[in-house]
């Protein structure tokens, strides 16, 4: 199958790669080093243009920082309406905001072009061995034509409601992995200013009832290592949870919980800078305690 991919992020370019391996691939991104980069080492094409990537592919797939950096490249003589055909199936794997993926399906919709939302989660990790969790919105038809696409990098590809479900569910997931960041890090590091070693407090707690992929996985590799590497900037994760707290208020869910995560999130972008990872928040929470959490 004809397959243009848009967007070689940290996520995007593993993604790519296993698209590579079982379609006919046609890569674009913004910066074109990075596309020339990709090509050198798997089988694609460069397109110079997002046009000339969609033109005739059979299904394209977006996968950019922000639902307006897709609106974005849909417009101008370059840009992806000027390549797409009726009948393409658009794919946005960005995690975006529901309403503009609506807006996005219904503008497409009326030049006979399929789409959905379909966000990723699982990180560079997941990526990268291709067991992504797919969170998709659109009809059961499209989802049905969709499916075998983002199983080359999904292990579980889940439709979860009309367009914009997808989206949905991405930012509430995200919302509640930077709650739990929080958390963990607040009470990681109450229990070593007490006198508790960091690794045992998570020993123990990931033998008890408030473990979670926090404390599980990302705390031991990336935090008791003191090797916090960039995976996910913390300005993409400020942006899903502004997107899970505007959501539940369109919901009627006053959320209080999740509207301080937002607020607490925006504090430490604005202290750490745009190029922070999203673990890094944990530091912030050290200096504030006099701790840190090393194993």
């Amino acid at each position: 199958m004809r397959v243009a991919f848009l967007g070689l992020g940290a996520i995007g370019t593993p993604m790519a790669v296993h698209v590579a391996k079982a379609h006919q691939l046609t890569v674009w991104n913004r910066t074109r080093a990075r596309a020339d980069a990709f090509a050198a080492g798997h089988p694609c094409t460069v397109a110079g243009t997002p046009r000339e990537a969609a033109l005739g592919a059979e299904v394209v797939i977006t996968c950019l920082p922000t639902s307006a950096d897709v609106e974005g490249l849909l417009e101008g003589p370059d840009g992806l309406l000027a390549g797409l055909s009726r009948g393409t199936l658009f794919l946005d794997c960005t995690s975006g905001e529901p309403e503009a993926s609506r807006r996005i399906g219904g503008r497409l919709a009326a030049l006979g072009i399929v789409f959905a939302d379909a966000p990723v989660s699982g990180g560079t990790n997941g990526a990268e061995a291709g067991t992504l969790t797919v969170m998709v919105g659109g009809t059961e038809e499209t989802f049905r034509r969709a499916r075998p696409i983002l199983e080359c990098f999904g292990r579980r590809v889940e439709l979860m409601g009309p367009l914009g479900a997808g989206d949905a569910m991405k930012a509430v997931n995200n919302a509640l992995l930077a709650a739990n960041l929080l958390a963990v890090g607040e009470g990681l590091a109450a229990l070593v200013k007490n006198g508790i070693p960091a690794a045992k407090a998570v020993e123990v707690l990931n033998a008890s009832s408030g473990r979670s992929f926090v404390s599980e996985v990302l705390v031991p590799e990336r935090v008791l290592t003191r090797l916090f590497p960039l995976t996910f900037r913390l300005a993409l994760l400020d942006k899903d949870v502004r997107i899970a707290a505007g959501f539940l208020e369109q919901q009627g869910v006053s959320g209080p919980m999740l509207h301080l995560t937002s607020a607490l999130l925006a504090q430490a972008r604005a202290s750490l800078g745009e190029q922070a990872d999203y673990l890094e928040p944990v530091r912030l929470i050290e200096q504030e305690a006099g701790v840190e959490l090393r194993a």
